[in-house]
């Protein structure tokens, strides 16, 4: 553990110097004591760097830096306090008229008791400060002026790098070796066998376990994939079951049940199945325990196999079957000198001087082949200057570091020793998430803000954009991983590998501490907590606790489950946080259960990040508003949650308030507009029925509260409808952070509800509201519903940097901005628009086909009932439109499209395509030139379009790549033209997802359905003329990668299909509205891997098989509207509750229910198995 105090003593002397903080000392009568105190620090403060550095390699210094440590978080405590005392006056003072209480703050009384407490305080702490100051026996250098800058600016052009996929490089001989081990090897007399991948810390085993677990010949090759991050904690087989389970279907609820359950649930859920399952990370060294464990697994048939990464031989031999372990060995020298350059050079081109070139080769030479050394030298090594620090490392720094070659961390935390004071507390604070935790970034960065970690080098930088670059500074430097990004490009998660993980906790020691379940003992140096399981009571609070109250300054439950039930004893676990943890700046108390905040909240007074999400409380107490320091208040998911405290402006120090699906609010709180900090807020909700111009009552906020919250990120805006909107009031012309704008004037789909509101208000209303809400030009996306203008604002075509653009509901708008004026566009989203004709009103033209939206990814149009094509055609006479479109235009193209949505658009004229499309919906317009153009690439005929030879060449090199790319194919109300599936559709291997919906013409799937090998999702809705009783057995018997299956409102189908009985791996099956359904037959019983049943509106159907008992795999049942049947499955009593009895979930609708399932309903199979179907 080492103590990094210089960003502590930075910080203190920084508010000690503060206006603020001087105008209390001198009301106090404390000014001169604090400016000692000042003065001591910073005397302290110019030699921290120089000591921080030895203490790398000097206990005397490191002893010392530990001994200072606590004082300097002792005076940071006391000038916090001094600090919130200014914002307390400054909340209270705000008024005209001084009330009581602020009198009595002031009163000579008050300034005498608090003169005599401070001064002691003060005077107590500068004689511990000096003591330690003048108790050295070594020298240390001082240096004066500001610390050195936390962000390298030459760092921060490369950061577009992230974006990239991850670098790996000499691993493609272990992924075949690894492939041919799962796939192709056979184990002698085993079922079930493990390969086990063995190699020590960095070498990339889970790299290597990622690659193979997604390649697409496993894929297809196993009916079911599960990952399980085990670490180094206990090896506890109960917490391993319930994870497996979890990996398998997330919405199973298995954390609070027995043993005996867990075991009969894992070994249903794969038995029959071929799976693979990884174990990442195992330590555990007990062959007893691993038996336990394995014992539940050799249900898989033959073929099934277990990856376990580790870094023991023991517990390789100790897993082994009949296959041997496989050891990962170190990068050779060219591998490792090819990853050091793409990691330590601008764009990993060779430097010209043949010195440096030698030193790097040196540096490589140490990292002994180890991916993760390599990587995080090499993007230290990055940022500094090739010339003058290169050798300088290599000569001192990194000769110092252990040989052990089994040992990683040395090297790894050279590069931790090069990051400044803010860096090293912003990564060790890291330690206080599990292995494997997925980390919110933005959440990260605000729990770094509230320790007072980022420290602004710019005064018109925010927290939260400093924050957001040392993130970037530390994922460049390789301390995180795994990230993913949002449309705008902006990095919202990431993790941890576990190696550095370890390095946090090394360098974090005592100060961060993660508590198991069963840990009751705390080193009263800790000063950071997260607790490592699902809290649900105070007596989980380890009591010794309490022997350190005044140290504790974060307390986080990432390890928390979220609870269905009432907390009980709300009050208690509240209490127990906040009379005990006066110090605390961050509590967590997310998916905990509580129904009540208990009213000492307000005794937080450091608090700045507060989580209540997820809980079952119902309102806030007002002392909450006494928390002048809060930064973060997170009241997402509060489904009971209606209005938020009265005194919510006095929050003045507000950045973040997130209360996302909370939609019971009536209002907004009045006095909004004071809380100038705030960059989030999840929506603004006006009032109903009340005239927006004018008073909204005392306690209501107007639309003007908008007019000072400048720093918002985000704005939605709901309920516009309600009386006339002056959106100027709102000033979004200000707000040049503003990335995303939502405008709601109803957010109901209903038509009638819809047009009911909408008809209430004139159109010229509505598009002056909506011209009165612009905003700044760099938005990024813009989302209108319910909007009843015929035409949208002059303002959004100059939105240039629009990435998403998305219309709801505006039933009277005609006609949409020219699109080509959005370059970045990646989401397009129109839906319920009739009087939409063309998306462009131009007239069609060659040169602007061939630069249509060259960003765009998703195109979504539902419910444009007139839309006839993007352009208008070309114009034939001066009166009158070509009947005929030029074919060119009818198949636009978009360079990166992969997802394209068309649905309840029946005069619609072109069809979208792609080279990289995955995902298509295609209905009755589209589905003729769509077919003969398949139907013509997959024969390789000449096309015979009257297109350009090169678009011509563009569409059929583009069509040959959806064989290979199309994922999911949804096929709507084709009425005529088609009867059974054409022969293209054999080259669709990689299909995964298809839907028939409203083919009133389809007879036949047969024989062309058994060559969709990778088929795992199959819908049928509203195919009236489809039989499948006299397909044959063979067609059915090829679909051997089928999980979840849907026949729908389907009148002719009277039994199964008999090819069903092969479909070995079906783990969802449904029925619904197949009125003439009328037996289910004995060979169900062959559906060994169904999980979920579902017979919803089937009245022909009078009894259930009596094979059914017989699947043991069966969670779940479910029979709404089918009355012969519920009579028979009574419980208890019923002819056929026998059959079912043995089904852990069933979900029995009353037998005179007569009401049918919303369509919503048919989706319950696919949501509950994580299917992509519908």
């Amino acid at each position: 553990m080492e103590a990094v105090v210089s960003s502590i003593a930075e910080g203190t002397v920084g508010r000690l110097g503060s206006e603020a903080v001087r105008e209390i000392a001198l009301l106090w009568g404390v000014n001169e004591e604090l400016a000692g105190l000042e003065e001591t620090i910073s005397t302290i403060k110019a030699v921290l760097a120089d000591a921080e550095k030895k203490q790398i390699h000097d206990d005397q210094v490191k002893t010392w830096l530990s001994r200072l440590e606590d004082v300097v978080y002792e005076a940071d405590d006391l000038v916090d306090g001094v600090s919130t005392e200014a914002l307390r006056r400054q909340v209270m003072t705000s008024k005209t008229n001084i009330p009581k209480q602020v009198r009595t703050f002031f009163s000579t009384s008050n300034q005498l008791v608090v003169r005599h407490k401070m001064s002691h305080k003060i005077e107590s702490l500068k004689k511990k400060l000096a003591g330690i100051r003048d108790d050295r026996q070594f020298h240390l250098e001082a240096h004066q002026g500001e610390a050195q800058a936390v962000y390298n600016k030459a760092v921060r052009d490369t950061h577009s790098f992230v974006s990239q996929g991850e670098v790996v490089i000499g691993r493609d001989g272990d992924r075949m070796n690894i492939l041919q081990l799962l796939l192709y090897t056979k184990s002698d007399h085993e079922n079930v066998s493990v390969v086990n991948i063995v190699g020590h810390g960095g070498l990339g085993k889970t790299t290597l376990a990622r690659l193979v677990f997604n390649d697409e010949k496993v894929e297809k090759h196993f009916d079911l994939k599960m990952w399980v991050c085990v670490s180094d904690a206990d090896f506890d087989v109960g917490l391993l079951v319930q994870k497996i389970i979890k990996s398998i279907s997330n919405n199973d609820n298995v954390e609070n049940c027995e043993m005996e359950l867990l075991q009969k649930s894992l070994r249903e859920k794969i038995s029959g199945k071929r799976y693979l399952l990884v174990l990442d990370d195992l330590w555990n060294e007990n062959r007893e325990l691993w038996l336990k464990l394995k014992d539940l697994l050799l249900n898989g048939i033959d073929g099934s196999r277990i990856i376990v990464t580790t870094r023991s031989m023991v517990v390789a031999r100790i897993t082994k079957t009949t296959l041997e372990p496989y050891l990962l060995g170190n990068l050779d020298d060219d591998e490792s000198w090819s990853l050091f350059k793409k990691m330590a050079f601008t764009e990993g081109q060779e430097p010209n001087n043949s010195n440096i070139i030698q030193i790097g080769k040196e540096i490589v030479k140490k990292c002994k082949g180890i991916p993760l050394a390599i990587r995080t030298i090499g993007r230290m090594l990055y940022s500094k200057d090739r010339e003058t620090e290169w050798l300088s490392f290599h000569k001192t720094e990194f000769s110092k570091i252990s040989q052990d070659d089994s040992d990683i961390l040395p090297t790894l935390k050279l590069s931790y020793d090069c990051l400044t004071s803010n860096l090293k507390h912003c990564f060790s604070y890291c330690s206080l998430f599990p292995k494997d935790h997925v980390i919110d970034v933005d959440d990260l960065i605000n729990l770094w803000m509230a320790q007072g970690f980022i420290k602004l080098s710019d005064a018109t930088q925010s927290l939260e954009d400093m924050g957001r670059e040392y993130f970037m500074e530390l994922y460049w430097r390789s301390f995180f991983q795994d990230v993913e990004e949002d449309k705008f490009g902006n990095i919202y998660c990431c993790k941890m590998h576990d190696l550095m993980h370890d390095l946090a906790l090394n360098v974090a020691g005592a100060k961060c501490a993660m508590l198991p379940s069963d840990k009751k003992d705390i080193d009263r140096r800790a000063r950071h907590l997260s607790f490592n399981f699902s809290l649900k009571s105070s007596q989980q609070i380890p009591t010794s606790l309490s022997q350190t109250p005044n140290r504790i300054r974060t307390v986080l439950l990432p390890g928390q489950q979220r609870e269905g039930y009432a907390l009980r004893e709300s009050l208690q676990l509240c209490d127990a946080f906040f009379s005990n943890f006066k110090s605390l700046r961050a509590l967590d108390l997310h998916g905990s259960g509580l129904t009540t905040l208990s009213n000492s909240i307000g005794k937080l007074r450091h608090l700045r990040y507060l989580d209540l999400s997820g809980t079952k409380i119902k309102a806030l107490p007002n002392s909450i508003t006494k928390l002048q320091n809060l930064q973060t208040l997170k009241l997402s998911r509060l489904g009971e949650f209606k209005e938020f405290p009265r005194d919510m402006k006095k929050l003045i120090s507000l950045r973040h308030l997130e209360f996302d699906g909370v939609w019971d609010l009536r209002h907004m709180p009045s006095g909004l507009g004071q809380l100038t900090n705030l960059q989030t807020l999840s929506y603004f909700v006006l009032s109903k029925g009340t005239n927006l111009r004018h008073g909204c009552g005392d306690h209501v906020a107007e639309l003007k509260e908008l007019m000072p919250l400048n720093s918002l990120r985000n704005l939605c805006i709901i309920n516009l409808r309600h009386g006339k909107t002056d959106g100027k009031a709102a000033n979004l012309k200000a707000k040049q952070y503003l990335q995303s704008l939502r405008l709601y004037w109803s957010s109901s789909n209903d038509r009638k509800d819809l047009g009911g509101a909408i008809e209430s208000t004139s159109t010229d209303e509505y598009e002056m509201t909506l011209e009165s809400f612009q905003p700044v030009p760099n938005l990024k996306r813009l989302e209108l519903r319910g909007y009843g203008g015929v035409r949208l604002s002059s303002w959004v075509p100059s939105l240039k940097q629009l990435v998403s653009f998305t219309l709801s509901n505006c039933i009277k708008c005609q006609t949409l901005p020219p699109l080509d004026q959005f370059p970045s566009l990646k989401e397009l989203c129109l839906s319920n628009m009739p009087l939409i004709e063309y998306i462009s009103d131009d007239f069609f033209t060659p040169s602007k086909a061939a630069s249509l939206m060259p960003s765009l990814e998703i195109l979504f149009l539902e419910g444009l009932s007139n839309l006839k094509g993007w352009w208008r055609d070309t114009v034939t006479d001066g009166t009158s439109e070509s009947t005929t479109m030029p074919s060119s235009s009818m198949f636009l193209y978009f360079p990166r499209l992969s997802d394209s949505h068309i649905q309840g658009c029946p005069k619609l004229k072109f069809l979208p395509f792609s080279p990289s499309i995955a995902h298509l919906t295609l209905e009755s317009s589209t589905w003729m030139p769509f077919h003969r153009t398949m139907m013509s690439i997959t024969t390789e005929e000449t096309s015979s379009s009257s297109s350009t030879p090169s678009s011509t060449h563009l569409m059929a090199s583009s069509f040959s790549h959806l064989v290979s790319t199309l994922k999911d194919l949804w096929l709507c109300n084709i009425k005529d033209d088609l009867h059974s599936l054409p022969n293209w559709f054999k080259s669709l291997t990689s299909l995964e997802s298809l839907s028939f919906d409203g083919c009133s013409k389809l007879k036949h799937l047969s024989p062309i359905i058994q060559h969709l090998v990778s088929l795992r999702n199959l819908g049928i809705m509203g195919c009236n003329e489809l039989d499948m009783s006299s397909a044959e057995v063979i067609s059915w018997k090829a679909c051997t990668s089928l999980v979840c299956l849907s026949f729908m409102d389907l009148p002719r189908l009277e039994t199964p299909p008999e090819g069903l009985q092969y479909f070995t791996t079906l783990r969802g099956l449904e029925f619904f509205k197949c009125k003439n359904l009328k037996a289910i037959p004995e060979w169900f019983s062959n559906l060994t891997s169904l999980i979920e049943f579902v017979l919803i509106s089937c009245p022909s159907l009078t009894s259930l098989p009596e094979g059914l008992r017989s699947i043991t795999s069966l969670q779940t049942l479910r029979i709404l509207g089918c009355p012969i049947l519920l009579r028979r499955c009574k419980r208890e009593k019923g002819e056929d509750w026998p059959k079912i009895a043995h089904i852990p979930r069933l979900n029995l609708g009353a037998p005179d229910d007569s009401e049918s399932p919303s369509f919503s309903d048919t989706l319950y199979i696919t949501q509950l198995l994580g299917c992509h179907m519908l």
